[in-house]
């Protein structure tokens, strides 16, 4: 194992468990982007080029914009919510 490949195992190591330590959700979505730009140095180093391109899309744009629309569906799904009980 190279040097270039151990920093990046031991980047998407402390950038996992960075996301897992995270109690807000959306800086844990944040963090989730960060963690799949790691895999994707990761799989750079180890000469993956195709699966990092698919890394990119996926875990580095693709899901945070997803879980980031989902988290706003359901925080508006809560105010209406809120605002049903006060109305009566």
């Amino acid at each position: 194992m190279s040097v270039v490949q151990a920093v990046a195992l031991l980047t998407v190591a402390c950038a996992g468990t960075a996301v897992v330590l995270i109690g807000e959700p959306l800086r844990q979505i944040l963090a989730l982007g960060v963690y799949g730009l790691t895999l994707t140095v990761l799989f750079f180093a180890l000469q993956a080029p195709d699966v990092a391109l698919s890394e990119i899309v996926v875990s580095s744009l693709g899901l945070p914009l997803i879980a980031i629309a989902a988290l706003r569906k359901i925080r508006q799904q809560e105010r209406r919510h809120e605002q049903d009980e006060r109305r009566g």
